[in-house]
């Protein structure tokens, strides 16, 4: 396969479903993609291949390219650090397992928080389970939605500033790999692996400075062109990513309904995509004909 489609339209390596966090179908999204303008788009729900196939049959039906993600959850310390991996082998031993511990522990954790939150406040888990997907992993944004429709909170950027915010009363703890073996398992299934918005949540990774370190244990990229990045963070990942040898992606994390941002908003270069698709050996990108 030549490399031509990548030059079909502006492309968004980062966005979410109902699978995960978002709002929409995984066939919707591709289909907003295409609403918008995009020639490729990345399906990347949280911790979860499960849209992939319906993602694929839209890419076929729009025309739009789809690259094949999923954004692992990891932290360092306290601080959650998220990985991008694409075009990964999905039935990789190493990250169904990793996957499954991830995925159980989130439910666990969205459990204990609801009930914690169930002491002050008029919410059950009931009302959560109605604002996620079937076979979707529950997590804290469907927490937040659930709080949205009973009238606690406006929104779920209320929700996050203040009930669930980590320092709100209710956080609790959960199981996450420390993103050098979120990186590993990635590169192990042949995917590509990319930093997500690195100076977002108090800028953790680059005030730890472990850049370096996750490039030795192969990080391939960063996402520079995020709207979580502030200007002065964008300008220092720069300088780091030409150190380091590191691909710059730039995407606009779409949640649908969920969050602000819009498909489209920040973009990657085609040169830069080809090279991930080079990289990648587990997957092949969708790609429907001319």
């Amino acid at each position: 396969m030549d490399d031509d489609w990548v030059r079909r339209g502006p492309i968004d390596l980062h966005a979410h479903s109902r699978e995960s966090d978002g709002t929409d179908a995984p066939g919707d999204v591709v289909r907003a993609a295409a609403a918008a303008g995009l020639g490729v788009v990345a399906l990347t729900d949280h911790d979860t291949v499960s849209g992939w196939q319906e993602a694929a049959d839209a890419a076929m039906e729009t025309g739009v390219a789809l690259i094949p993600g999923v954004e692992f959850s990891s932290q360092i310390g306290p601080a959650s650090v998220h990985v991008l991996g694409y075009l990964l082998d999905p039935v990789s031993a190493a990250f169904v397992g990793e996957r499954e511990r991830i995925r159980l522990e989130r439910v666990e954790r969205a459990e204990r928080m609801v009930r914690a939150i169930g002491r002050d406040y008029p919410l059950t888990w009931r009302h959560v389970e109605e604002h996620s997907a079937p076979g979707a992993t529950i997590g804290r944004p469907h927490i937040a939605d659930a709080l949205v429709t009973l009238g606690i909170v406006p929104d779920r950027s209320a929700a996050f500033e203040g009930i669930l915010h980590w320092q709100g009363g209710y956080y609790q703890p959960h199981h996450a790999p420390h993103p050098v073996d979120a990186i590993r398992i990635i590169a192990d299934a042949g995917g590509v692996a990319v930093l997500a918005h690195p100076a977002a949540r108090g800028r953790p990774v680059m005030r730890m400075g472990v850049l370096g370190e996750l490039v030795d244990a192969g990080l391939d990229g960063v996402e520079i062109w995020h709207r979580d990045n502030d200007a002065r963070s964008q300008r220092e990942l720069l300088v780091d990513a030409e150190r380091l040898g590191l691909l710059v992606t730039g995407s606009s994390d779409y949640h649908g309904s969920g969050k602000p941002n819009v498909l489209g908003e920040h973009t990657t270069e085609p040169a830069v995509l080809a090279e991930i698709v080079r990289r990648a050996t587990g997957f092949a990108p969708v790609v429907p004909g001319p």
